[in-house]
């Protein structure tokens, strides 16, 4: 084996054991903060949780508002691949779909899947805002993030000529803003038992209901 080969395996190797020990550092961040919230949670409690050292926490992710973040962004799109949530692949899927109804349901399941994973790490960063700055900018940066995308979202059903007549795509993106937010998800279906796939019905329902025409036609 030559030197070349063996440096880019001891390379890889490298990256992959950093990648590990970031995932265990984040994931028992995530636990953490859940169960005991974020001012209760330290970066001494985190490292113990992912048997690595303090310092590791801090090389390898940062301090635990950072912790919170990641596992906040690993949990809306469910792994720690740097892609964005536009550009993964059920979203290009249902940018090319031709049919707004489509669109809206292929959309309330990545809702509810992401709701799934967020939900309780929303009400940790909600619950901390009011204390602290930094989890106020990670609180306001993901509305802003999750309106940005709505936006681009109503843009494609006003492109398809889907919007009830009078609803601007500034509206539409508000209502989509609205129904994705994470708490209807906790409400629905941690605090009153629905069944995951009876909140995606309601959800696809209730948005079709709201931001598509009655005499809409897909075009062919």
């Amino acid at each position: 084996m030559s030197g070349s080969v063996k440096r880019n395996y001891a390379s890889t190797l490298r990256a992959e054991q950093a990648r590990t020990t970031r995932r265990a550092i984040v994931d028992a961040a995530s636990r953490l903060f859940i169960e005991r919230g974020y001012g209760a949670t330290t970066v001494d409690a985190i490292a113990e949780a992912a048997g690595v050292s303090r310092k590791t926490v801090f090389t390898s992710v940062g301090g635990k508002l950072e912790a919170l973040k990641l596992a906040r962004d690993w949990a809306i799109v469910g792994d720690d691949e740097p892609v964005p949530v536009m550009e993964r692949p059920e979203v290009q899927r249902a940018r090319k779909e031709p049919n707004a109804r489509v669109i809206l349901r292929s959309y309330a399941g990545i809702v509810r899947r992401a709701g799934a994973r967020v939900a309780a790490l929303n009400l940790v960063i909600e619950a901390a805002e009011g204390l602290d700055a930094g989890a106020r900018a990670l609180a306001e940066e993901g509305r802003r993030q999750r309106l940005t995308g709505m936006r681009d979202l109503a843009g494609e059903l006003a492109r398809r000529n889907a919007l009830p007549d009078g609803m601007t795509v500034d509206e539409a993106a508000d209502v989509l803003w609205l129904f994705n937010d994470a708490r209807a998800y906790h409400r629905l279906v941690t605090e009153r038992g629905w069944m995951p796939d009876r909140f995606e019905q309601w959800l696809a329902d209730s948005l079709l209901a709201m931001l598509i025409r009655t005499d809409y036609t897909p075009s062919p």
